[in-house]
């Protein structure tokens, strides 16, 4: 391909990602049921009372979030004064979904990387305004620039997924599968270790120390929220008539939760199963790893496997976690875009029933209609259609022989791909 064509190719792109943006800006506006609520009812106040000296959440009083996550929230109040809080928000989601999307796309000659931003684009749209409008839509460009850095650059990407994780912890999952798979383990520990100990001593010289960490058991003590992929079988019951299944709300979490027999136990033993579905994966990784096998090929996998058990076996389930397929799917188009097709098409049905579920159809799903529970049903299980796919995939690769040794440098490389 000619420079010329592919710069006409990212000149394209561009066209469609601002406008995409833009869509879904809009959506936010004119779709039922609120869903940039969150903007103005929650993050504008958390800054606000920030930068009044009002109290600083995660530092001076427990918070749901780790503490970083009010970073993007200050960010947006410099541009209030032009753009209103709600617009100030979403031009600086875009800003950083931009850097990264520069990052991703280049010179526009790389047909993965077309196909990757091209992926981004239309999830984007298929997902609506939840993409943008929730805190989840920052950290989406730090993992995305970090799993196109992790090889070439792995202290700086490994700090950019740190930072996301000091927002949502989901990226951790991606930092955990770079540590597994790569060679430069060190520098990925360097990384992380540098950007927490700056998140922790900021923190410790506001006197929050022992708010630290309170996003963890805030979240450990929720109930199920209505929309996880566990919650599947009570929404069902709730049609059924089952005696207490239902869907109720939680005005402390601002949240919907299903009632039932057994949820409580069932939210009480999610948590551990996530920790050890992420040891688990991180095990088979390292053995995968060791026996030889490629960065490229064992990195996307393995990173799909542990994002998709993050939303899989996570409690609480908000609408908005579909925005952390895009990264997996990214890195895995970039570095082997045949073999991520498939999981790219099932991410954006994921996105598209999601958006049919929240905030299209909310009102109705909150009513147990059936046609809305058989959506999110489908939904759910192609979240365990994909992370049993990704696990498989990476459990073929650990369990398979060692290769000769004469061969290992040369399967082992941390080498870019050139797709």
């Amino acid at each position: 391909m000619t420079r010329r064509s592919g710069w006409a190719w990212a000149a394209a792109l561009w066209a469609l990602f601002i406008a995409a943006h833009i869509l879904v800006a809009w959506l936010g506006w004119v779709e039922p049921n609120a869903p940039r609520n969150d903007v103005t009812n929650v993050y504008e106040p958390w800054s606000a009372y920030a930068i009044r000296g009002q109290g600083i959440v995660g530092v001076t009083e427990p918070w749901v979030y780790p503490p970083l996550a009010l970073m993007p929230m200050i960010l947006a109040q410099l541009f209030t004064p032009l753009l209103g809080y709600q617009w100030a928000w979403i031009f600086v989601v875009f800003l950083f979904d931009a850097a990264a999307f520069y990052l991703l796309v280049g010179g526009g000659r790389s047909r993965s990387r077309r196909a990757a931003a091209i992926f981004w684009i239309v999830f984007l749209v298929a997902l609506g305004p939840i993409a943008l409008y929730r805190l989840d839509a920052v950290t989406v460009p730090f993992a995305v620039a970090g799993v196109l850095l992790i090889r070439s650059h792995p202290v700086l990407a490994s700090s950019l997924l740190a930072m996301a994780a000091w927002m949502k912890i989901w990226t951790g999952a991606i930092l955990a599968a770079a540590f597994a798979a790569l060679n430069s383990k060190r520098r990925i520990v360097e990384g992380t270790l540098v950007v927490s100990a700056v998140v922790v001593g900021i923190v410790a010289l506001g006197g929050g120390i022992s708010f630290l960490f309170g996003f963890l058991s805030m979240q450990s003590s929720r109930g199920l929220q209505a929309e996880a992929v566990f919650a599947t079988p009570f929404l069902w019951s709730a049609i059924a008539g089952v005696d207490g299944a239902g869907i109720e709300y939680d005005y402390d979490l601002i949240t919907f939760q299903v009632a039932g027999n057994g949820v409580a136990f069932l939210a009480d033993i999610l948590t551990p199963l996530l920790l050890i579905a992420a040891v688990a994966l991180a095990a088979l990784g390292l053995i995968a790893h060791q026996r030889g096998v490629s960065a490229r090929e064992l990195m996307p996998p393995l990173a799909m496997a542990a994002v998709m058990a993050f939303i899989v076996f996570n409690k609480v389930g908000s609408p908005q976690f579909q925005t952390w397929l895009i990264a997996p799917v990214v890195l895995w188009l970039v570095w082997d875009r045949r073999r991520a097709l498939p999981y790219a098409v099932s991410a954006v049905i994921i996105a598209a029933c999601t958006h049919l579920i929240y905030p299209l159809f909310y009102d109705l799903f909150l009513q147990t209609d059936v046609v809305v529970i058989t959506i999110i049903t489908i939904r759910n299980l192609l979240l365990v259609v994909l992370m049993l796919a990704a696990t498989a995939r990476v459990a073929k690769l650990a369990i398979r022989h060692p290769v000769p040794i004469t061969t290992l440098a040369q399967v082992s490389s941390d080498a870019p791909p050139h797709p």
